[in-house]
């Protein structure tokens, strides 16, 4: 098993009181799978991915990854957010090389690596643009190409579209999709979408609030037709919609 989630419970302080985020949640992902962690505001999802990227220490329980304990964010496992995290006054080949120069890659190979990922994410020709000069899908492509050009084995995407128009969330949708393939990265990607996860992932781990527990996990990897007006993807994404008005918390999987 490729990432282990293993009990892991999380509490905040809140004044004098505690306020339990996560409830004993265990998950296994294996490598190269894209998992959607789904489910409304205040379910924990985005918890749940911050502990896995270490970020958030878990108050019990344990994750691992490749059988290495997540105590603290790794450069092997990059984080992209809503909100870019772009530096401004870098233009964008700048920004795509920072995690390169971290690791200290020579600057014509730079120059290299840069080119590359940024064809793979379109954005061939923008190297010298400072991100002020980009649209917010073109930011994004900008810190997903960052997140790529340091060979990372997992990318963690807390709601990476979730500020963008729907014409440009879709059309990056069909990118990281696209991508995925291409490079059999492991995605964990937190959406509160249903239509989102129902086209990008091989499995949907639906949440439920108070405390935020894993209520069910739906396996999509057989869907055949991912095309968003298709009947396949359509009994999907109902398929979700009723799991998400359920009041059952027991954690099945399902196959669709």
């Amino acid at each position: 098993m490729y990432i282990d989630v293993t009990e892991v419970a999380v509490r905040f302080k809140q004044g004098n009181s505690e306020y339990q985020a996560l409830d004993r949640v265990t998950l296994e992902i294996e490598k190269g799978e894209f998992i959607c962690l789904l489910g409304p505001s205040g379910c924990g999802k985005s918890t749940l991915l911050n502990v896995m990227a270490g970020f958030i220490p878990p108050s019990e329980g344990t994750v691992k990854i490749a059988g290495t304990k997540v105590e603290h964010p790794d450069i092997q496992y990059q984080t992209i957010f809503q909100n870019y995290g772009l530096l401004p006054w870098r233009t964008v080949e700048k920004n795509v090389e920072l995690g390169l120069e971290t690791k200290h890659v020579k600057k014509e190979e730079r120059k290299q690596i840069v080119k590359q990922y940024l064809a793979m994410v379109g954005l061939e020709g923008a190297q010298k643009k400072r991100p002020a000069q980009l649209s917010g899908g073109m930011q994004q492509r900008v810190a997903i190409a960052r997140a790529l050009a340091v060979e990372s084995e997992v990318l963690f995407m807390d709601e990476p579209f979730g500020a963008l128009d729907a014409i440009t969330r879709m059309r990056l949708q069909d990118d990281i999709h696209r991508i995925c393939k291409e490079t059999k990265k492991t995605i964990i990607f937190v959406t509160h979408d249903i239509e989102e996860a129902v086209f990008l992932a091989d499995r949907i781990v639906v949440m439920s609030a108070n405390p935020g527990r894993i209520k069910e996990i739906v396996n999509l990897q057989k869907l055949k037709n991912r095309e968003r007006t298709s009947d396949d993807f359509i009994v999907a994404r109902d398929r979700i919609f009723s799991l998400l008005q359920m009041k059952k918390e027991d954690t099945v999987e399902y196959y669709l």
